[in-house]
């Protein structure tokens, strides 16, 4: 079942957010060493970096990913690095040999070729799909997930399939680079955030029954986390 928890405001759901991923990275630290976790883009989820940047104990012995990224230079307004750079990374003085950035500027297919690899050699068991400990998502309008879009074909991208490049994302810009829905599914836990009230039909389509039409959706439920503020809250029925 998916954890849902309403807060007042958008300050109140970074607060909620960085808290509820340092218990995750904690945990998994205790029982691995190490701990993943993958960034995406968006105001809210930025906030939250920030959050997470002042507290530098929080990110020890974590090692970052991204679950989407823009086909971009790392230092362009759009890029997610750029995002999680200015918010989280520098402030955090995190080394860069622990950031393991989508090369986005090399294009779709061999940018999600090369972060495919990256995540094979680092955190995949023989046979099986790399493992994140905790993902962190925002949420479109649309009810999209990192770059996976409504009725997108990437939504049935084959099972072992790890990073996708795409070519035609309904947003702009076109070309992007993701994790699949697959990587999604394997994670240990998920992070959705969400806020204002633009956000609120995608939420309620999330929670409803799993569609193409709506990708949040498809995300596994008993691994995912929603916070969203009561702008965003869906109807009482629903929760």
């Amino acid at each position: 079942m998916t954890r849902l928890t309403t807060c007042p405001d958008a300050e109140a759901v970074a607060s909620r957010a960085a808290a509820l991923i340092g218990r995750q990275l904690e945990r998994a630290r205790a029982e691995r060493g190490v701990a993943h976790l993958a960034l995406s883009g968006g105001t809210t989820p930025g906030h939250t970096y920030e959050l997470l940047g002042a507290e530098h104990d929080v990110l020890e012995r974590v090692e970052l990913w991204f679950a989407d990224e823009r086909c971009v230079r790392p230092d362009d307004p759009e890029s997610n690095y750029r995002l999680a750079y200015e918010a989280m990374l520098a402030p955090a003085a995190i080394d860069p040999a622990r950031v393991h950035r989508m090369e986005g500027e090399l294009g779709p297919h061999t940018g999600a070729e090369r972060y495919g690899r990256e995540l094979a050699a680092r955190l995949a068991d023989e046979g099986k799909l790399p493992v994140l400990d905790v993902v962190v998502l925002g949420i479109g309008p649309d009810a999209h997930i990192a770059s996976l879009f409504p009725g997108a074909a990437t939504l049935s991208a084959p099972e072992d399939a790890i990073c996708l490049g795409i070519e035609d994302s309904p947003k702009p810009p076109p070309e992007r680079i993701t994790l699949s829905l697959g990587m999604l599914h394997a994670a240990r836990s998920c992070l959705l955030l969400a806020t204002g009230a633009g956000k609120a039909d995608a939420i309620s389509a999330m929670l409803g029954e799993p569609s193409r039409h709506a990708p949040a959706s498809l995300l596994r439920r008993g691994r995912l986390s929603v916070i969203v503020d009561d702008a965003a809250a869906p109807p009482p029925r629903l929760r």
